[in-house]
């Protein structure tokens, strides 16, 4: 795959920044994301929305930031550091939400304006815990889709934002128009949960034109991450300038690595290795 140009040594690197909650497990979230950052060459800033309790075996507890917090690591990281590009990852909150779109406006993040914004509309972990309150779907759906570059949902995020259930090629692209109807400006469904396709297929929609991708499917149990580090490997391509077909296929073919070198850790499920970018030389 074609890798993103890093900076020259001692020189400022393209930075980007997750929006995000933890995982003490390390294997999701922005643990996650600032891997992908971090092996992409891009310097990885962070707001943090919420500290959750977690390891292989799932999510136990969750505490969450104060919204002016989210807010103000935002406010203070864009305006002295810079940002090429942000993401959002697991928020929580209506409130947590609604402080994010607000300072996003005050520092030009998000579609139409300087900073590209990808939402990976985190609802639930891998195991069903929920963290994303039922409240909070309103301001997801009205406030934070609507200022988002492109919006990232797994098939089951799909069908609680949308509620259409993806099931084929049809449903897939009814979910991605209803996507880009509440406002985004890009809407990718992801179709690595279709478990009906031999493939993992991707959906791009930006109103007018669709952009199907498709990569082998990888069996394995140990996919903690996956979508997170798509989302961030998305982000460092926008954060380097490119469009949102060239970021996907970038990303596409960074988390398929992943997948193929994930590991398994704990007792449950393992995360994707995007540390395959330097572990020397893949095997045959």
């Amino acid at each position: 795959m074609k890798l993103l140009p890093p900076a020259p040594l001692g020189q400022t690197p393209v930075r980007a920044m997750t929006i995000a909650g933890t995982d003490s497990g390390g294997g999701a979230g922005v643990a996650a994301d600032l891997r992908t950052m971090a092996l992409a060459g891009v310097h990885g800033c962070v707001a943090v929305t919420a500290v959750t309790v977690q390891n292989t075996l799932g999510v136990s507890g969750v505490h969450t930031i104060p919204p002016e917090t989210v807010a103000g690591q935002i406010r203070t990281v864009v305006t002295d550091i810079g940002i090429g590009a942000a993401k959002t990852g697991m928020l929580a909150t209506g409130a947590i939400i609604d402080a994010i779109v607000d300072v996003a406006a005050e520092v030009g993040i998000g579609r139409d304006r300087p900073i590209p914004l990808v939402v990976d509309p985190v609802c639930a972990s891998m195991h069903g815990h929920q963290l994303l309150a039922t409240e909070a779907m309103d301001s997801l759906r009205e406030r934070l889709i609507p200022i988002a570059t492109v919006v990232t949902p797994n098939l089951d995020e799909v069908a609680l934002i949308t509620g259409i259930t993806v099931v084929d090629e049809d449903t897939q692209r009814a979910a991605a128009i209803e996507l880009h109807a509440m406002g985004a400006q890009w809407a990718l469904v992801k179709g690595g949960h279709l478990r009906s396709s031999p493939f993992s297929p991707d959906l791009l929609y930006d109103g007018e034109t669709f952009l199907e991708l498709d990569h082998e499917r990888i069996d394995t149990p140990h996919d903690h991450g996956a979508g997170d580090t798509l989302a961030s490997a998305m982000c460092c391509a926008l954060a380097h300038g490119l469009s949102v077909p060239d970021a996907l296929r970038f990303a596409k073919d960074w988390v398929t690595e992943s997948i193929r070198w994930s590991y398994p850790l704990g007792a449950g499920h393992g995360p994707v290795n995007p540390l395959w970018r330097v572990s020397g030389p893949l095997p045959d």
